[in-house]
Order: C-alpha cells, then structure tokens, then sequence
C-alpha cells in the first residue's frame, strides 16, 4: 500500500487552511484524519458541513452510532476519537467498550439505537425486522431512523479513508475490543 503523509498547513488549499486555522483554534490542533480530508479542496469542507449538520439524535447518540459503526468497520483512528468524545460527553470507559460491541445494558434506548448502527453497519443497510422494531419500541421516530442511516455512512466514509490511507492516529489510542473485555 501506499504511504499517505499527512498534509500540513502550507500543503492545501487556501479554504482548507482556513478551516486548518478554525480547527485549531478549536481544538488546539487539526486532527490527522481531517488534514487527510484536506487532500481534496472540498472533501474537508463537505465532510464538516455534513457531521456538523442538524440532527435529530443528541451528542450523545450520535456518540453511540460513531461507536458501534468505527467497531464494526475496525477502524482504529475513529475507535481512539470517539472513545476520547464518548469520555468527554459523560460515558465510562465500560459504557464506551459495550457500546463498541453494539450494545447499551445501562440504557435501554441507547441499547436500541447502538443494536441498530451496528446492524445496518454489519448487513449494508438491509436491516433486520426484529432490530428495527426494537428501535420504534425504545421510542424512537422515522426521523430519527433516516438521521441514524445518515450518521452510519458518515461515520463510514472516515472510517474508509482511514482504512485507506492509514495516516497516524493522534488521539489516545483505542484497546482491540477483545483485549479491553478480557
């Protein structure tokens, strides 16, 4: 496979350093999986409009489907991320590692929701009946069923790139779910 540097700053378009200079000025630093994005002039851009957008499902959701979709993709740079943001929006390191599997026993609706990311993930969006159901059941709505659809191929692309180019993960690194349970 190739190698994939990742670009800095003075490497990319005139937009994306913009957006290059938002990030850190957000964040402190530009994450290496963004600065990838910033390959393309527009994908970055895109990219954030898009995981940036209104949704129906809170923070805290959408946490819950980056999870179980970056575990079944076994994507280690979204895994090291979103385990970091699951952190920092209130789960604990045992909540991350079962919303990873797919599951939630500390919360029944969360549990419907992380059953369906990892669902329509592992079966290419041929969802099953009995999940679904299971999901309308915890309370859930059509609205939220298109915005979690929307989430998992979000959250899937990054994964893909990822997988793709393999550029360094600058977060924390995430445990192989086997190891963690052990």
């Amino acid at each position: 496979m190739s190698t994939f540097n990742v670009p800095t700053r003075d490497q990319v378009s005139e937009n994306n350093q913009a957006i290059f200079d938002n990030l850190n000025k957000a964040l402190g630093f530009v994450p290496n999986l963004y600065a990838t994005y910033a390959n393309s002039d527009t994908a970055l851009e895109n990219y954030l409009n898009f995981a940036n957008a209104k949704t129906s499902l809170s923070t805290k959701e959408k946490e819950v489907v980056n999870l179980a979709v970056s575990q079944v993709n076994d994507c280690i740079y979204c895994l090291s991320a979103h385990t970091a943001i699951g952190k920092m929006n209130g789960f604990s390191d045992d909540q991350i590692l079962e919303l990873r599997a797919g599951r939630a026993s500390f919360d029944n609706k969360l549990d419907a929701l992380a059953k369906l990311a990892k669902n329509v993930t592992e079966n290419r969006g041929k969802t099953d009946a009995n999940v679904l159901e299971n999901f309308f059941n915890a309370g859930y709505t059509k609205g939220n069923l298109i915005d979690t659809i929307s989430l998992v191929g979000d959250k899937t692309i990054s994964n893909y790139i990822h997988s793709t180019t393999q550029v360094p993960v600058d977060f924390p690194v995430a445990q192989p779910l086997e190891v963690a349970a052990v």
